[in-house]
């Protein structure tokens, strides 16, 4: 409690507090949903596996844009990264210097997910596990990681972004979200690889959004028009993207061809969320809106001690609590079936139901546990080191940080494509571990200094 009350102490005055609220809360929702929407059954060799509910729950698919909180990670995360790329270009550090310290922050904690199932996996067979037994666990742990694949792609195009940005304004979402549309008629009418590009442009979109947001704090905000580099603050203009986003989705997923779940379902061909369609950037714009209005007043409350330390307790193991959350389903799962406890309701009875809050308390208490471990490799990460690359070597560090972030999220989408019951003897495809170890180690190495000076 001492350290949370120096470190409120010190935040800055000019912080955009509602920022990490936003971040804590999308976490939380996330993590509930998930475990509030598993249903779990054995399968036909008597193993337990888990599968969503959601399809037993049509009654459920409007409550998904609220719960679908992707968007607000991308916007948080737009705003997070326009401020601190400012801030480290302002001390002298260069655009490199910076993608490394995000990816400190980022890997870190990820690594950690990666090297405890890898090696567990490798533990498990040794102990007689046969390969397709160990990477269905591993598939289940690492479904969080295909939004990291995302964020990755998304946060070294960020200098060049913000350049955009600065020139362009609101111009630059508003084109990238006229390229998602065009995905989806793609995929509409084509093949559905014709959508693949969505993946980057629809995050993006919302991310510049979070660009602009950070410039509307800080006052930088000319030319004007739709080339204007500001979020619009006001309440009426907040009104409006709540009202418009909710019009344009409600007419998309209504008369229009859109499902109305904002989260994929099985069988989908114009799904929502995996790839970004259109309809979830409407989405996404109402979200934004109802953000705005509650800005001003959450904020105020966000300047008292106790709610802000809460805040900054959540959000220095945020992404701890992201990665390993469906590994304590995993654990619990395992627990229960091994003392022959495991119940497995059908999903949407009333057993199901009634089965959702001790499940989710028991969750919690596993996740703690898991947070207690794992956290302080999260709440340990330090400010960068401003380091700049010295003539000889500038160019191949350029690369070699590209390089890294490359492998690293080819990994992760490499994983997560990944057949669930393939016979991978670490749980993972083998190309794609080599891939995370040699990006994450590339980078790290780059981080410790090499080819660098101070």
């Amino acid at each position: 409690m001492r350290r949370l009350a120096r470190l409120a102490a010190r935040t800055p005055a000019e912080r955009e507090r509602y920022l990490d609220l936003l971040r804590a809360l999308a976490i939380v929702l996330v993590v509930l949903g998930h475990w509030a929407i598993a249903a779990v059954e054995y399968d036909e060799s008597g193993r337990p596996d888990g599968h969503s509910a959601l399809t037993a729950l049509p009654w459920a698919y409007p409550l998904t844009w609220a719960v679908q909180v992707m968007p607000v990670f991308f916007l948080v995360g737009g705003y997070a990264n326009a401020a601190s790329l400012a801030t480290h270009q302002s001390r002298g550090g260069d655009a490199i210097g910076w993608l490394l310290g995000r990816s400190a922050r980022l890997l870190r904690p990820t690594s950690a997910l990666v090297l405890v199932l890898a090696g567990g996996a490798l533990v498990a067979r040794l102990g007689g596990a046969q390969p397709d037994e160990v990477r269905p666990v591993v598939w289940f742990a690492t479904i969080p990681l295909w939004f990291l694949a995302a964020y990755l792609a998304v946060v070294p195009l960020t200098p060049v972004m913000y350049a955009l940005h600065r020139r362009f304004g609101l111009l630059v979402p508003l084109a990238l979200a006229v390229l998602v549309a065009a995905g989806d008629l793609g995929r509409a009418l084509g093949p559905a690889n014709l959508a693949l590009p969505n993946y980057l442009l629809g995050w993006l979109a919302v991310h510049q959004l979070g660009f602009a947001w950070y410039d509307a704090r800080r006052g930088h905000c000319h030319p004007s028009g739709l080339r204007t580099r500001c979020l619009p603050m006001s309440r009426r203009a907040a009104s409006a993207m709540l009202l418009g986003g909710l019009t344009v989705a409600i007419l998309l997923t209504g008369p229009g061809p859109y499902p109305i779940s904002m989260i994929n379902l099985p069988g989908q061909r114009l799904a929502n969320a995996a790839p970004p369609s259109v309809a979830l950037l409407a989405v996404a714009a109402a979200q934004l809106g109802l953000i705005l209005l509650l800005r001003e007043r959450v904020e105020r409350w966000l300047h008292r001690d106790r709610p802000w330390q809460a805040v900054i307790a959540v959000n220095s193991v945020v992404l701890t609590v992201f990665l390993w959350h469906l590994s304590a389903a995993v654990l619990l799962v395992g627990a229960l079936h091994g003392f022959g406890l495991l119940p497995t309701p059908e999903a949407g009875t009333a057993a199901w139901l009634a089965w959702r809050l001790p499940w989710v308390l028991m969750l919690a208490v596993v996740l703690a546990v898991l947070v207690a471990i794992f956290g302080p490799i999260e709440a340990s990460t330090g400010r960068p080191r401003h380091l700049r690359a010295s003539a000889r070597w500038a160019g191949a560090r350029a690369a070699l940080t590209v390089a890294g972030f490359a492998a690293v999220g080819y990994a992760l989408a490499a994983n997560g494509v990944a057949a669930k019951t393939a016979p991978e003897p670490l749980g993972w495809p083998v190309e794609a571990l080599v891939a995370y170890l040699a990006g994450a180690g590339t980078l790290r190495l780059l981080r410790s200094g090499w080819g660098s000076r101070d």
